[in-house]
């Protein structure tokens, strides 16, 4: 069966002032799949993620080239509407970066901002979201609590938690377990496994394991070139490109 195509990357080329940081990257990213993007620091992955939710216009003195489009329309077009898509494209970061509020209101606070003032309402959106992020178990008697008063591993899971009350259909994640301990990367991994039923997912990691075991697809970056995009099995086991296999066997990064 074919996933459709969630976003479509033609021709980009992305500059932070003189460098030149992603080139001529063209990619169709399929929904409900897991992608990953692999490859050393610097390669350039991060910035290729953020360039998906337009979180690079908060840069200053950054350009773009090229076309991203999702469902069929160009997010860098000048009539797109940045809000809306990142209430589309949700966002989780390598730190866990919970408000210093309650729960509660990390959780209800991107539907506040969208016009949700009901209490009842509010109250169903923290229970299913903190219930997708698999821990309303763990925090259900303390709502109240600051977020900033639980273990990082459970802040983390807050923040995917955060994401999703805005329903989003896309979650990225950029490095979310590089800050965890072994456990608690467990936990995220097969929370990772359960969203993609409902969210296309796309994860960048320095661990090519964790790439291995909770991908679909994988991309390896290599100084602003995508080297190789393909199934995460193929690009595991069989890749088409000697650099590609010289960096998942440990030769270089």
């Amino acid at each position: 069966m074919t996933n459709n195509v969630k976003f479509k990357i033609t021709d980009l080329d992305f500059y932070y002032s003189d460098f030149h940081a992603l080139k001529n990257i063209n990619m169709e990213i399929e929904e409900k799949l897991v992608t990953a993007f692999i490859g050393p620091s610097g390669c350039g992955k991060s910035t290729f993620l953020k360039t998906l939710n337009r979180m690079q216009d908060l840069v200053p003195g950054t350009r773009v080239d090229g076309k991203i489009e999702l469902d069929g329309q160009d997010i860098y077009q000048k009539n797109y509407d940045v809000n809306l898509l990142r209430k589309k494209v949700g966002m989780v970061f390598q730190q866990p970066n919970p408000f210093p509020k309650s729960i509660y209101d990390n959780i209800a606070y991107g539907p506040r901002t969208h016009g949700i003032k009901d209490s009842k309402e509010l109250d169903r959106i923290v229970e299913e979201s903190l219930r997708g992020a698999a821990i309303w178990d763990e925090v259900k008697d303390k709502l109240d609590r600051r977020a900033t008063d639980i273990s990082g591993g459970q802040q983390q899971r807050i923040c995917i938690a955060r994401a999703i009350a805005n329903q989003p259909e896309v979650l990225l994640m950029d490095e979310p377990t590089s800050a965890l301990d072994p456990i608690s990367t467990n936990k995220i991994e097969e929370l990772v496994h359960e969203l993609k039923d409902k969210y296309t997912i796309i994860i960048v990691t320095h661990n090519m394991q964790q790439a291995a075991r909770i991908s679909d697809k994988t991309a390896f970056f290599l100084t602003g070139d995508v080297v190789e995009f393909n199934d995460t099995e193929a690009i595991f086991s069989t890749p088409q490109d000697q650099r590609t296999n010289d960096y998942i066997s440990g030769r270089f990064g």
